[in-house]
């Protein structure tokens, strides 16, 4: 039985779905005003290997990732770069796909932008209204009474005699601290600010506060009530617990069932800051030399509620991690030794690795089955006692097992003209004995992200 920690409860809770065999899940998506940084990504990757899960353990998954393309900042920075709205969030709407193509995350079944639901939000909006959760302040605005909705701080914990009292307390920015917070806004009364950034709608002209995109994008898309709810810690409060409140104000029933939520990531021990010096996008890692696959690899590696500090180092560590994956498919692919049973250590990876992964998604424990099982077959490689068959059937468990950790390569991938006629003319170079520049061109070759082994079968080449 899956088990899973649940926010909402501060408990690990067995998994039981709204709709057998189907789940139906929201992912907080990208602000898309910059490229994401790797902090973004701990938590797309905590939710893809969530969603995967499912996907292995038989589940139909339906997911939703929004994309924030009407806010405080991505107006702000549009204006800045005097360009309108759609052409400056454009530009990192294709930087994000482009990134978790690389990082091999799953693509969601939808990704809506908040701009192509202005309508649903007006009528969430006026349904508030009409329940009494929502006003109209001096300012223009429409604010959500935080004291009207009785179970207000049930996921946060906070409680609303805490809050600031009166109209002082409102507050119409889209983040803010927790003690800043009381009644938010919902819709924005356009003011010069906003430039030609606003709508013209029955509740009057202006833009929605971030909160309702949310709330009006998923229960649009998947329902007034699904399955789960996913995003970073820093979500918690007060993006996630104004969606609950917005939410169940307007139906009056349960949003979601289960909340998830990853830790925050670290970058050398310290907060991630541009000040710091260790701010780091996607791009800034792979301009530096690092494969998406060890990026995805050391942002996956420890529990998704454990903050994970981040360091070159251990993304070198990932990187000669996934060497030792590449390197292991690889030599099972040429495997050719005697027959031998392997059904036990088939058996012993599968129930481990499924254990851990059904124990709220315990990843480092799935991990080590995987590289212990590794080791037991290396060893019946280098024994001789693997036959092409036996690897076959290892092959296609990988591979079963690879639809969680989207990690391996198994497809030869083409060798490109121009590294192969490098090793040729590597191959000419020993001819001659001119060892020296037989090394050269190695090098060369590898710098191009290419190995060339020599082996008594005669020259591999292979991606590295």
């Amino acid at each position: 039985m899956f088990k899973l920690f649940n926010t909402l409860t501060r408990s690990i809770e067995d998994f039981r779905a709204i709709k057998k065999g189907q789940v139906r899940m929201y992912t907080c998506g990208p602000t898309v005003y910059d490229f994401a940084h790797i902090g973004n990504y701990r938590a797309y990757i905590c939710s893809d290997i969530l969603r995967r899960w499912l996907e292995y353990s038989g589940y139909e998954v339906r997911q939703v990732m929004n994309l924030t393309d009407i806010d405080d900042k991505t107006i702000r920075d549009s204006q800045k770069h005097n360009m309108s709205l759609k052409d400056f969030t454009a530009k990192y709407i294709t930087a994000f796909f482009e990134d978790i193509d690389a990082l091999n995350i799953e693509r969601a079944n939808e990704y809506p932008k908040a701009t192509d639901y202005i309508d649903e939000m007006v009528r969430l909006i006026k349904t508030l209204m009409e329940k009494g959760f929502a006003y109209r302040g001096e300012d223009g605005s429409i604010y959500f009474s935080v004291r009207k909705f009785p179970d207000y701080g049930k996921l946060s914990r906070v409680k609303i005699s805490e809050l600031e009292q009166g109209a002082s307390g409102r507050v119409k920015s889209d983040e803010y601290e927790r003690e800043q917070a009381n009644d938010f806004a919902l819709w924005k009364a356009w003011d010069r600010d906003d430039g030609n950034v606003f709508w013209e709608t029955e509740i009057g002209r202006g833009r929605p506060g971030w909160h309702i995109e949310c709330s009006a994008m998923s229960m649009r898309l998947l329902g007034g009530h699904f399955d789960i709810h996913a995003g970073g810690i820093d979500l918690i409060f007060p993006h996630h617990e104004n969606e609950i409140a917005q939410s169940e104000g307007a139906s009056g029933g349960k949003f979601a069932d289960y909340w998830f939520h990853n830790e925050y990531l670290m970058v050398n021990g310290k907060k991630m800051s541009k000040k710091l010096g260790n701010f780091f996008t996607l791009r800034d890692l792979l301009e530096k030399g690092f494969s998406p696959k060890a990026i995805r690899y050391l942002l996956m590696s420890a529990h998704y509620k454990v903050p994970l500090n981040f360091t070159e180092t251990a993304l070198q560590g990932a990187e000669e991690t996934i060497a030792r994956l590449k390197e292991f498919i690889s030599k099972l692919k040429e495997a050719n030794g005697s027959h031998t049973d392997i059904s036990s250590h088939l058996e012993a990876c599968k129930k481990q690795f499924g254990a851990s992964m059904d124990d709220d998604l315990n990843i480092s424990s799935a991990l080590a089955s995987v590289f212990d099982f590794m080791r037991e077959i290396n060893k019946l490689m280098a024994d001789g006692t693997l036959s092409a068959e036996n690897a076959k059937e290892i092959l296609g468990f990988m591979k079963k097992l690879d639809k969680v950790l989207g990690l391996l390569e198994f497809a030869e991938e083409k060798i490109p003209d121009e590294i192969m006629a490098l090793v040729n003319k590597r191959q000419e170079a020993r001819k001659n004995r001119d060892f020296a520049m037989s090394d050269k061109l190695r090098d060369e070759i590898r710098k191009k992200g290419w190995q060339v082994d020599d082996t008594k079968d005669g020259v591999k080449v292979k991606k590295i």
